[in-house]
C-alpha cells in the first residue's frame, strides 16, 4: 500500500470529518451563536455551494502548480478555514470560514484523484482512487461520531480544533511521502474549461449528481425513518448509521476493484442493484433486522459507484482531468442538496416517510437509463 496514498486518505478523512460533523453540532452552534436551527443549517448549504461553485475556480488557480505544491496549498486552505471556524466570534465569520474550507474540498479531491491514479499501474488506478476515498468513508464511520461526541462534551469549537489538527497531520504526511515530481500536463484557463464542451463529460457529471440525489433523497431523512417507521430508539439509530458507514467503506474498496476490472459494466451493475435494494428497503423498513441488512447493502452500493464515476471522469476528460475531477465533486455535492430538497418537498406536500425509498428508486432508475444510453453512444463511436 503506497505511503502517498495513505497520506491522501488521511487528508480525505480530515476533510470528510470537517464537512459532515457540523450536522451533529447544529444545536450547540445555534445556541452558542444565538441563531435559529434553520440559520445554523445554512452552514451545511453554504459548504455545499462552496464546493460546487468555488472549488473549480480554485482548481483552475492551481492548475499549473506542481501537483505536490498544489495539494499542500489546498490542505493549508483547509487548515486555515477550520482554524477560523474554531475561532469564529460570530455567525457571519463562521459562514465565511465554512465557505473558505469548502473551496479546498472539491479541488483537493479532484486533483488528489488524478494524483492517486498516476501513482500506480494502469490496471490499479480505480483502486488507488478508492483507497483515497476510503478516508472519506471512515470520516463518516469514525470521524463524525467522535467529533460530535467531542463537541457535545467540550464545546463545538473543540471539534474544529481537532479537525484543524487532522489537517496539520495530513499536511505533514503529504509533505513527507508525496513524490516531489508528479507527472502533469500544462494547462490554461480556456483549455481547461473546454472540457465542458464534451457531451460525454457532461453526462458523467449528470450521472454523479443524479446518483447522489437518489441517495440523499432518502438518507437525509433516515433518522426519522428509523425512529418513526422502523421503531428504533435514538441510540439504536446511531448503531444503524455506523453499520451504513461500514457499508460505505466496503463499497469504496469493492467499487475500485470492479472498476479496474470492467468500468462501465460495474457502474451499470451498481446502479441496477441500487434500484433493487431501494425497492427492497421500501418493504423491509418496517422490520428492524431486515432494515439493518438492507441499509448495510445500500451503503455498499451507494459508495461502490463513486470510484468508477471518478475514474470515468478522469478517462473522458483526459486533457483536463483536474478540473473535470473537481467538477465531479461539485456534482456529487449538488446531488446531496438536490436529494435533500426533493425528499423535503415530498414530506412537505404530505407524503409519508415510507414514500421516500420510491423517490430514490425513480431517480436511480433514471440514472441507470442515462448511463445505458451513454455506454451505447460510447460503444457506437
Amino acid at each position: 500500500m503506497p505511503l502517498p496514498l495513505i497520506a491522501l486518505a488521511v487528508a480525505a478523512f480530515g476533510i470528510g470529518t470537517g464537512e459532515f460533523v457540523i450536522m451533529g453540532l447544529l444545536p450547540d452552534v445555534a445556541r452558542d451563536l444565538a441563531v435559529s436551527i434553520p440559520a445554523a443549517g445554512l452552514l451545511v448549504s453554504a459548504y455545499a455551494l462552496g464546493v460546487t461553485i468555488g472549488s473549480p475556480l480554485v482548481a483552475i488557480a492551481v492548475a499549473n502548480l506542481p501537483r505536490k505544491k498544489a495539494l499542500l496549498c489546498l490542505i493549508a486552505m483547509f487548515i486555515a478555514g477550520n482554524l477560523l471556524c474554531a475561532l469564529a466570534p460570530n455567525y457571519a465569520v463562521l459562514i465565511v470560514a465554512r465557505v473558505l474550507t469548502a473551496f479546498s474540498h472539491g479541488a483537493f479531491f479532484g486533483i488528489g484523484s488524478v494524483v492517486a491514479a498516476g501513482l500506480v499501474a494502469a490496471d490499479r488506478r480505480a483502486q488507488a482512487i478508492a483507497l483515497m476515498f476510503t478516508g472519506l468513508t471512515l470520516a463518516n464511520v469514525l470521524g463524525v461520531p467522535l467529533g460530535t461526541a467531542l463537541g457535545q462534551a467540550a464545546g463545538w469549537r473543540a471539534t474544529f480544533w481537532a479537525v484543524t489538527g487532522s489537517g496539520v497531520l495530513a499536511a505533514t504526511l503529504l509533505a513527507v511521502f508525496l513524490p516531489a515530481r508528479i507527472e502533469m500536463k500544462k494547462a490554461n484557463l480556456l483549455h481547461e474549461f473546454s472540457v465542458l464542451k464534451n457531451p460525454q463529460v457532461l453526462i458523467v457529471l449528470a450521472i454523479s449528481a443524479m446518483s447522489s440525489t437518489s441517495l440523499f433523497s432518502v438518507f437525509t431523512y433516515i433518522t426519522p425513518i428509523l425512529e418513526d417507521v422502523t421503531g428504533f430508539t435514538p441510540h439504536a439509530v446511531t448503531l444503524v448509521l455506523l453499520l451504513f458507514g461500514l457499508g460505505l467503506t466496503v463499497g469504496s474498496t469493492l467499487g475500485g476493484k470492479l472498476a479496474d476490472w470492467r468500468l462501465m459494466p460495474s457502474m451499470l451493475a451498481f446502479l441496477l442493484a441500487i434500484v433493487v435494494v431501494l425497492i427492497i428497503f421500501a418493504g423491509t423498513m418496517r422490520a428492524p433486522i431486515p432494515a439493518m441488512a438492507t441499509i448495510f447493502a445500500w451503503g455498499v452500493l451507494a459508495f461502490g459507484i463513486v470510484p468508477p464515476l471518478q475514474m470515468l471522469i478522469v478517462d473522458r476528460a483526459s486533457h483536463a482531468p483536474n478540473l473535470a475531477s473537481t467538477l465531479n465533486q461539485g456534482a456529487f455535492n449538488l446531488g446531496d442538496a438536490s436529494g435533500a430538497w426533493l425528499g423535503g418537498m415530498a414530506i412537505g406536500a404530505g407524503a409519508p416517510l415510507t414514500t421516500l425509498p420510491w423517490i430514490g428508486v425513480g431517480v436511480a432508475a433514471a440514472t441507470l437509463v442515462l448511463t445505458l444510453w451513454s455506454a451505447s453512444r460510447t460503444h457506437a463511436t
